[in-house]
């Protein structure tokens, strides 16, 4: 499994993106001011991350439901994709509202997890898949409360809160199938090797297609993970 890992899991840096301008080294800076409070670019690269990391955690619970051989992690897969359902609903509505552009696609490095997971059958799947999860939403809980706490724009103080709730539900599921390697776990969330920013940075949606929508399962509750 540390191999797998070492290969897959990187921080989750979502770097200003897709046609607006990067100042990274000034979250805090205001690009706009809207009648919810202003908009910071945290603010705006966290709606980013959020339906990001939907954009691949949700076909990878779909895929736990197809592959699992762990009633657990059958549960943690339906957790997946009921949570991230409702925070793709959440996102794609304050988008537009705060003038967002927000992708159709996962990163590079996201796209590396769904294919690692892809490729997996049985007990290894089923491993790699509470190990790779616990290690995401660890790190993306950080970012969360660092945003919750600072963020002065109502819509995505909303956003944090559902997404709180939800991420801490994600890391309990995984944590519930017995399979985390809680040393290994968090030396990578700590200690996470680097990818160049291109890697880490969802493509822009292509002109004229489609929104991809994260459909949640008919027994969900878009707002519960």
């Amino acid at each position: 499994m540390g191999g797998a890992l070492s290969l897959t899991l990187v921080a989750l840096a979502y770097p200003s993106m897709l046609g607006v301008s990067t100042v990274s080294s000034a979250p805090s800076r205001v690009i706009a001011q809207t009648q919810w409070g202003p908009l910071t670019e945290a603010d705006r690269d966290f709606v980013v991350k959020v339906r990001a990391a939907g954009l691949w955690e949700y076909p990878v619970g779909q895929m736990a439901l197809k592959k699992s051989t762990s009633k657990a992690v059958l549960t943690a897969g339906q957790h997946l994709v009921s949570g991230h359902a409702g925070l793709d609903a959440a996102c794609r509505k304050i988008a537009p509202q705060l003038n967002i552009t927000i992708p159709d696609q996962p990163s590079p490095q996201q796209q590396g997890f769904v294919n690692t997971l892809n490729a997996d059958t049985g007990k290894k799947f089923d491993s790699d898949f509470a190990n790779i999860l616990r290690v995401t939403h660890g790190q993306i809980f950080n970012t969360i409360a660092k945003i919750r706490s600072e963020t002065k724009n109502t819509l995505v103080r909303e956003l944090a809160d559902q997404a709180n709730t939800t991420v801490l539900d994600h890391i309990s599921v995984m944590e519930q199938t017995g399979l985390v390697d809680f040393d290994q776990v968090l030396f990578q969330e700590t200690t996470p090797p680097k990818l160049p920013a291109e890697d880490l940075t969802p493509p822009a949606p292509a002109p004229g297609r489609p929104q991809v929508v994260l459909t949640p399962p008919p027994s969900s509750s878009p707002t519960v993970g």
